[in-house]
Formats: C-alpha cells, structure tokens, sequence
C-alpha cells in the first residue's frame, strides 16, 4: 500500500493560521494533516464495505521550512500490517527534493458504524 498526494503551501496552511507559531511558513498540524491524507489514500481502496480506519498514533519529524506558494509531496508507505493495524512511513518533499518531515503513523480498520455508535 502506498499512495502520493501533492499540495502548495497557502497562507491557511502556514503556522501563523493554524496557530502553531508566529511564522507565516507550513505549519506542523498541516503538515501533519497531509500525511495523514496520504496514509488514508493509501488505505481506503483496501478496506471492506463498512470500514474505515482511525488514526492511533503519530509520531512526525518537521525538518525543514516550505513558504507560501512552494509545492509538498507526501508519500505514506505501508511499512507494518497486523491484522487491523496499520503502521505507515510518511515521507514529505519539497518539490526541489528537499525533505520537509517523516514520520510514522498507526492506522487501526474500524466498523464505521459501530465505531460512531460507541462515540
């Protein structure tokens, strides 16, 4: 499983806008919701009809600074499968190749409706 998405900074994605510092440069929490983005593409064509999954555990690693306007290549790479749980190596470019971040993040298939019916 593996899948690739591609964004460009905006000023709504900066640090300045999600509240996650002062700068107006991609912010971690969106950064963060792109690799998440990428582990669920690369999941959903692969869950049955009434599954979803949910994410359990992050751990991401915001190496380098992206500005406004500069495009982002996120990959999520299944690199663990138990089951249900799903362990993804994420992996964020900038479109010069430079790395932004990496990370792991933990995905567990869920029954979508009995899942909302415990919320």
């Amino acid at each position: 499983m593996e899948a690739t998405l591609h964004f460009t900074v905006t000023a709504d994605d900066t640090a300045a806008a999600v509240g996650s510092g002062s700068l107006p440069v991609l912010g971690t929490p969106r950064l963060l919701a792109w690799c998440e983005a990428a582990t669920c593409a690369a999941i959903d064509p692969t869950l049955p009809a009434g599954s979803t999954s949910v994410g359990t555990r992050v751990e991401l690693e915001h190496v380098a600074a992206s500005a406004v306007g500069q495009g982002v290549e996120v990959t999520a790479t299944a690199a663990y499968v138990d089951g249900r749980l799903h362990r993804f190596s994420v992996l964020a470019r900038n479109l010069g190749g430079k790395v932004v971040g990496t990370g792991e993040i933990t995905r567990v298939v869920v029954d979508a409706e009995r899942f909302l019916s415990r919320v």
